[in-house]
């Protein structure tokens, strides 16, 4: 399913969006994926699309530090709480943003998802919230969480 979030991003990140599922589906068949996992994908993006700033307490802006749930903590790596943690710290993502990447990555039902997955998953929340990305932050999001870093 990774896959295909990432061939949707780099096919109709200039287009802003990716099309309907009905379309999407055809071309992710044309494209080569497997049935199950455009279902899979399809299922996790109407999620994706259904979460909006209002569905979150304007009091979690002003919240203090966030305590990770039992089952976020089996659902999401160390390293992935780390960076989410991190990234908000640094005002990189909101706090509501943080939820949404936490709510998607739970949404997958699979154990310790990696750096590299959650990483993707904010990606996509980011995207579908239709905001400017900076390409650095595109390049951070995109860079192989084991790669070594250029100084």
């Amino acid at each position: 399913m990774f896959d295909i979030l990432m061939f949707l991003f780099e096919s109709y990140f200039d287009a802003g969006s990716y099309p309907d599922s009905d379309k999407l589906s055809i071309k992710l068949s044309a494209a080569g994926f497997d049935d199950s996992d455009i279902n899979k994908a399809l299922i996790w993006l109407t999620g994706l699309k259904h979460l909006s700033n209002t569905d979150y307490p304007a009091a979690i802006n002003h919240a203090g530090l966030r305590c990770f749930a039992d089952l976020e903590m089996q659902r999401i790596s160390n390293a992935g709480i780390q960076f989410i943690s991190f990234w908000e710290h640094s005002k990189i993502i909101s706090p509501v943003e943080r939820e949404m990447i936490i709510d998607r990555a739970v949404a997958l039902e699979r154990e310790d998802l990696p750096l590299d997955k959650i990483k993707l998953i904010a990606l996509m929340v980011l995207w579908n919230q239709h905001e400017d990305l900076d390409p650095l932050i595109i390049e951070d999001l995109l860079t192989p969480a084991n790669s070594g870093q250029l100084h």
